[in-house]
């Protein structure tokens, strides 16, 4: 699978997620004095964390050519997941107020992950290259 592939299949993914979603979102009774704007970002973060997920396995796989860009877009992507996560989770209220602190820390997870992948594929990468 090519980049240009994984890329459209991880944006068709993240649309159908949030198409999927939304029905779902509606019908979530939110605290009165919270309207719910904390989700966004902890949404946006665990999309990142698990573009990094998908990127980081397949370029452990070897899916991704030769290169090194697919681990460094893994270990990125993942980074990113992270610091907006941390954002989210810092500005986040309690579980279940509509904050978006499970999806922060669901993007934590994943980020952690995702960096894990990508770093180890990273590592096997320059192990493949010096030897």
């Amino acid at each position: 699978m090519s980049v240009r592939h994984l890329s459209t299949a991880a944006a068709a993914a993240a649309l159908g997620v949030l198409v999927c979603a939304a029905p779902a979102a509606a019908h979530v009774p939110v605290a009165a004095d919270d309207d719910g704007y904390g989700r966004g970002p902890a949404m946006v973060a665990s999309i990142l964390g698990l573009i990094g997920v998908v990127l980081g396995g397949h370029a452990l796989a070897g899916k991704l050519g030769a290169g090194r860009g697919g681990q460094l877009a893994a270990v990125a992507a993942s980074v990113v997941g992270l610091v907006v996560g941390v954002v989210a989770l810092a500005g986040s209220d309690d579980v279940g107020s509509g904050s978006g602190r499970g999806g922060a820390i669901v993007a934590l997870v994943l980020g952690v992950a995702g960096l894990a992948l990508g770093a180890l594929a990273l590592s096997r990468s320059r192990r493949a290259v010096s030897a």
